[in-house]
């Protein structure tokens, strides 16, 4: 492979959810302690799961991969890293304050931003600190879906601005004494993305056109701050399949055209193709054989699988009983979430219904799937940086509208942090969600980790409301919102494969914590309920059928989306995904 040619110190890899990121990443990881490297494997990505691809518990510290000498991993758990980054700065002064100013200084550290600037820190160390990691010769970054993976490597330049710019509100930041030496940190940390003879960005997607299109708008904005990817891979691109296979033929007719007509920017990039394997991608042995050109393990032919399970034009009937509500789009990016939501939201719509379809996802390709208008159907996107230079134009003309000038300096230094970011995008999140009371709203949510920081900050905002009023009557927080089951319903989408699905039923744990009970699941892109005829693509629905049985463990109701030939593109063809999913028998 040649994105593994003659590596650099650091190496990253990108892209859409759900094109194999974390697949390659791995074997790649293992590649090169293969052969006598010293390797660290990092992700970055908050719903991480490269433990599972290992089959081993990976957290916050630095952990051995067995069967693989010379290979460590680490996963930056954003809520351990938020743990520890408060208690730095709260454990010297804990018996020098009073029990008050102490807790009020716990709560302002208790944000999704202090979050994201912990585990931030930790991505920067790992760039800057060579006393830390002398001993590893690559370091290997699984990093999570393009939207938030390019706002994690803008970040150091983000500060670097606003510590050299203003002297604004610091509290995500610290104690002002380490303000010089985090403004250090940052700068050599944007010096290291930015040299290719220390850092090589890979491009990883699959043979679709939307994820290519996604891939050339990462490049693009990286490109903006200087960050040059160099490679291109295209992962699990399906083999010549049999005359008489016409699911598999058009998809790889589809998938030879995406290739020949890649997007300009990714035109002269260096280009690697991966096979489709028959197998999972778990464990060191699927690894190895990844990278290693392996297409499809020899067999017996295997029989089509029963699905006991129901329909996604089953689902939207019930959601339409209700006449209004919420209906949130949930789980592991490259799901499929953004297309069963416009699906949901263009049936709703067609049956003659108000409806708002909407995402919060920062890497939004709603336009992709819908490109066309639909009656009765507003489509909109919570934009974080517009979201952003309306709240400061807002703050401006209210909160500054009374101030001095020098006020008034101050107060726009402080909204310039990268922090403020996250307010702006919870107050139009909130807005939507109220906005169900009156009609159908859907979001297409980000991926999983973006996602529970969102509503994690409903959570702060709501006890924040609670603790002001003294109780909860009279008040109606986006938070109780989200758990009125009569008014939402949250659905979590996956495909049929390990990883998607233990991260989906992490995720119900994780809400159900929040008090917020996930209404249903469904299973997309099913290749058993597609019924494929190849050998190769057979023995991968017949390994659906253990997937399909948890899942059905987990939650009473539950759709299965067969794959289609075609990808479903606007409203014609996500309307016939809306019906296609009609339960399959044996």
């Amino acid at each position: 492979m040649q994105f593994l040619e003659a590596p650099p110190r650091f190496l990253f890899f990108t892209g859409k959810g759900g094109v194999g990121k974390t697949s390659i990443a791995c074997a790649a990881a293992v590649w090169l302690a293969d052969r006598g490297r010293r390797v660290l494997l990092v992700s970055t990505d908050p719903a991480s799961n490269v433990g599972q691809v290992f089959g081993i518990t990976i957290g916050n510290s630095l952990t051995p991969v067995p069967s693989v000498a010379g290979l460590d991993a680490l996963e930056i758990d954003p809520e351990q890293a938020a743990e520890a980054y408060r208690e730095r700065i709260v454990g010297p002064v804990r018996d020098l304050l009073p029990a008050a100013e102490i807790a009020a200084i716990t709560e302002q550290l208790s944000g999704s931003c202090t979050t994201e600037v912990a585990a931030f820190n930790e991505f920067t160390a790992l760039l800057t600190d060579d006393e830390a990691y002398r001993s590893y010769d690559h370091i290997v970054f699984d990093t999570a879906p393009t939207g938030h993976t390019v706002r994690l490597l803008q970040l150091p330049g983000s500060w670097t601005d606003f510590l050299n710019e203003g002297k604004g509100d610091a509290s995500c930041l610290g104690p002002l004494a380490g303000l010089d030496k985090r403004r250090d940190q940052y700068a050599q940390a944007v010096a290291a993305l930015g040299d290719p003879q220390r850092t090589r960005l890979v491009l990883v997607s699959r043979a679709q056109p939307s994820a290519l299109e996604e891939v050339e708008r990462t490049y693009r904005e990286l490109a903006a701050i200087s960050i040059l990817a160099t490679h291109l891979v295209i992962n699990a691109v399906l083999p010549p399949v049999a005359d008489g296979a016409v699911l598999e033929r058009a998809i790889r007719s589809r998938e030879e055209s995406a290739v020949q007509h890649l997007p300009a920017a990714l035109a002269d990039l260096i280009l690697d193709t991966v096979p489709l394997s028959s197998r999972a991608m778990v464990g060191v042995d699927a690894l190895r054989s990844l990278l290693g050109g392996e297409v499809s393990a020899a067999g017996e032919p295997v029989d089509a699988v029963s699905l006991p399970v129901g329909s996604l034009s089953e689902l939207i009937a019930e959601v339409e009983s209700a006449g209004k509500g919420l209906v949130l789009c949930m789980g592991k990016g490259g799901v499929g979430k953004t297309t069963i939501a416009a699906a949901i939201a263009v049936a709703l719509a067609e049956r003659g219904h108000d409806v708002h379809l909407t995402t919060t996802d920062p890497a939004s390709h709603l336009h992709d799937v819908l490109p066309h208008e639909v009656a009765g159907l507003q489509v909109t996107r919570i934009d974080p940086v517009a979201a952003t230079q309306q709240y400061r134009e807002r703050v401006m003309a209210t909160k500054g509208k009374n101030l001095d000038e020098q006020g008034r300096a101050h107060l726009a230094e402080d909204l310039m942090s990268p922090c403020t970011e996250e307010i702006a995008v919870f107050q139009q999140f909130s807005r939507v969600v109220i906005e169900g009371r009156r009609r159908f709203v859907v979001v297409d949510t980000a991926p999983t980790g973006h996602t529970l920081l969102l509503l994690d900050t409903a959570g702060a905002y709501h006890r924040d409301m609670v603790r002001q009023s003294g109780d909860n009557l009279g008040i109606h927080t986006p938070l109780m919102l989200l758990q009125d089951q009569d008014l939402t319903k949250v659905v979590l989408v996956t495909t049929p494969e390990p990883t998607p699905v233990s991260e989906a039923a992490a995720l119900q744990e994780d809400l159900r914590r929040a008090g917020i009970e996930p209404w249903a699941w469904v299973v997309n892109t099913s290749l058993a309920a597609a019924r494929p005829m190849s050998r190769l693509l057979r023995q991968r629905a017949q390994a659906e059928g253990e997937q399909f049985a948890r899942i059905t463990g987990l939650s009473a109701r539950v759709a299965a989306v067969p794959l289609l030939a075609q990808e479903p593109v606007g409203p014609v063809a996500l309307m016939q995904l809306a019906v296609a999913g009609a339960p399959v028998s044996g």
